[in-house]
């Protein structure tokens, strides 16, 4: 959860691109949803725990004034990292990653990006937890952001309408078809990431709330 507290003992440690990341402050809590600056991201990793697998890619798209930014969509590969068994899901090679960009240079890319805005991510534990761990190692602290969960979003419409989502119900791809959006090609991070955001545009179209605290789970 968001905490202005936790965000400004991140900003005192803060070295390099985090510290400017923190030098603009985020959207205020009631800051409407029609005006809400966001920023739709996505990982890839070789496993689902940041304290012993590693990051391998980033995709990010924005969202302004309700609109998914495509020109402003971006990828990074990173360099160093040894793809494993994970490749089968990712399809990310050694190749890939042995012509990607340095870790550090690609999460201050996304930390430029996301200045100012608001983090939306589907399971959005997996992005928190891995860029967190990557600005710890690269700049000295936490990764402190609003965050918005398309899951969150859906398993809460779900029981408020009675239905409790069971197995692969709140995957990614399992909301999007129910929602009637095209299919796309899951485990790349910028395609995950422009799926994110048009799910989200979707589950705002008949949402209750109208602020970005309504949003937070």
């Amino acid at each position: 959860m968001f905490g202005f507290s936790a965000r400004a003992r991140a900003g005192r440690k803060a070295h390099g691109a985090l510290a400017t990341f923190y030098a603009t402050s985020p959207p205020k809590p009631s800051t409407n949803i029609s005006e809400l600056p966001l920023l739709a991201v996505d990982v890839e990793t070789t496993g689902l725990h940041p304290d012993k697998h590693e990051l391998l890619s980033i995709g990010w798209v924005p969202i302004d004034n309700g609109e998914i930014q495509l020109g402003k969509a971006n990828h990074r590969v990173l360099r160093g990292s040894e793809v494993g068994d994970s490749a089968v899901i990712h399809h990310l090679t050694d190749d890939d990653i042995e012509s990607g960009v340095d870790a550090k240079e690609a999460v201050a890319d996304l930390l430029d990006a996301l200045q100012g805005r608001v983090m939306l991510a589907h399971w959005a534990a997996m992005e928190t937890g891995f860029l967190s761990a990557a600005c710890r190692l690269h700049f000295g602290a936490d990764l402190v952001v609003p965050v918005v969960d398309t899951f969150a979003l859906e398993r809460r419409h779900m029981e408020r309408m009675g239905t409790y989502p069971r197995g692969e119900d709140l995957r990614l791809p399992r909301i999007r078809q129910r929602y009637g959006l095209p299919t796309y090609r899951s485990h790349n991070a910028l395609i995950d990431a422009l799926a994110c955001a048009e799910l989200y545009l979707a589950l705002i179209a008949s949402f209750r709330g109208n602020t970005l605290k309504s949003l937070q789970v």
